[in-house]
């Protein structure tokens, strides 16, 4: 069984933030925005899982736990919003949205 460097994990984590940092910038629909962020999430909790197994600690692994339980609060919480701006403005499209604050 080959083992892949922490180094190469990095790299795909990287990657994984960078496209989920260009899925917020470039979409205009709150839902995809969410998930945009939660790829974010997911690639910050892969590099302290990577950096945990490269020095042989359990912290990274726990650090993920406490990324998993934020991410869990920030999708709860951004999905009852969420629910509430379809229900008042009956849109979820950004550009929209700061048009009716004007």
């Amino acid at each position: 069984m080959s083992t892949v460097h922490a180094h190469t994990v990095l790299i795909v984590a990287a990657i994984l933030f960078v496209l989920g940092l260009a899925g917020v910038l470039t979409r205009k629909n709150i839902i995809f925005m969410l998930i945009s962020i939660e790829i974010m999430l997911n690639a910050a909790g892969l590099a302290f899982v990577a950096a945990g197994a490269r020095w042989q600690q359990a912290d990274g692994q726990i650090m993920y736990l406490f990324i998993l339980a934020m991410a869990a609060a920030e999708v709860s919480v951004a999905l009852a919003l969420v629910l509430q701006i379809q229900h008042q403005h009956k849109t979820l499209d950004v550009e929209q949205l700061t048009a009716l604050k004007d």
